[in-house]
């Protein structure tokens, strides 16, 4: 097992193109205007949307509170995560395949379970880092309810608003499922609304804390995905540019491979 892990991270982390992998290191321009279009959102949503939006949670019969409260949970990362950590431990103390094509569909499906982790883990470990480092205030902590109370660093909870974690998690499972499995992007969507508009109805967030956790979570997946396209794990960069997946393994294949290796 240790050896499939350790060769599993010798590949992910080989040196890239970075210009080709992320071309707009030569374009900052669209960056930067890309993060002004963002932090022009977030202060119009702050000044307009956010205190409207958290009376009115407050306002809202405590079954529905407690309804959302319960549907919240399922959007923290351990939900994802341990399953997908535990899955890509199980595949890699599976025994190598001994058919050229059944270590293809082996390595696939290893790809594609690591791809899942480190793209719903990463944009949550940096939610989770920056929202701290930004210390915006949680509805109502300062005893009232006002969305511009910041203080930097603070690293308690109560000054851990802005991103959501819940969102990021959320947006970034949508991102990475519509990836893999486009027939799927509609489940995923639903999900992630509704992590998101549970945030705000527990009071938990503010609506700009979400938008920008959506955000986090979409942006991370498509540069992880970009970056295992540069290492040609389960994509690949076209000459062009753009993002090409490499097809899975059908059903039939994961059974044949499956009963080999259990054999």
């Amino acid at each position: 097992m240790s050896t499939n892990v350790v060769a599993s991270l010798k590949r992910l982390t080989r040196p890239i193109n970075w210009r080709r992998t992320f071309p707009w290191i030569d374009e900052p321009r669209q960056v930067l205007i890309g993060a002004v279009i963002v932090l022009a959102g977030l202060l119009l949503c702050m000044a307009l949307i956010d205190t409207g939006a958290t009376r009115f949670a407050r306002s809202l019969p405590r079954s529905i509170v407690d309804f959302f409260n319960f549907l919240t949970d399922f959007g923290k990362g351990a939900w994802v995560l341990w399953p997908l950590g535990l899955a890509f431990i199980a595949l890699a103390a599976l025994p190598r395949a001994v058919t050229p094509i059944a270590q293809a569909v082996q390595a696939a499906i290893m790809v594609r379970v690591g791809f899942l982790f480190v793209a719903i883990g990463l944009p949550g470990l940096f939610s989770s880092i920056v929202k701290n480092m930004i210390g915006r205030a949680r509805p109502g902590v300062p005893g009232r309810i006002d969305p511009f109370v910041f203080d930097p660093f603070h690293w308690t909870p109560a000054y851990a608003g802005m991103p959501s974690g819940h969102a990021t998690t959320a947006f970034a499972v949508l991102a990475a499922v519509a990836t893999l499995w486009p027939r799927w992007r509609t489940v995923a969507l639903i999900y992630a609304v509704v992590i998101m508009i549970s945030r705000i109805v527990v009071q938990a967030h503010f609506v700009s804390d979400t938008l920008l956790g959506a955000v986090v979570g979409v942006v991370g997946v498509v540069l992880i995905r970009r970056w295992f396209a540069a290492q040609r794990l389960g994509f690949a960069i076209t000459p062009d540019g753009h993002v090409h997946q490499f097809p899975g393994p059908s059903g039939r294949r994961i059974k044949a491979v499956a009963r080999e290796l259990l054999a």
